[in-house]
């Protein structure tokens, strides 16, 4: 893990290797994104968040098996 405050760039990494991982079982989240704010925020460190909210129930239940699954392993 680094010990940087991750970057704007960091955290986009981050949301196309999660938007990757869960299109290989399926599931499209258009509302994955870079909260950009959040790195204007008062987070110390800037927390980077990611949105991944406004997914319909069949989306939320698909993931959660993803996760349950993938847990199992």
């Amino acid at each position: 893990m680094s010990d940087h405050s991750p970057t704007a760039h960091d955290i986009t990494l981050a949301v196309e290797e999660l938007r990757t991982a869960l299109a290989l079982h399926g599931i499209t989240l258009p509302s994955l994104r870079v909260d950009l704010p959040s790195f204007a925020g008062t987070y110390s460190p800037p927390a980077g968040l990611v949105t991944l909210g406004n997914c319909n129930s069949a989306t939320a239940r698909a993931l959660t098996a993803v996760l349950r699954k993938a847990a199992a392993e």
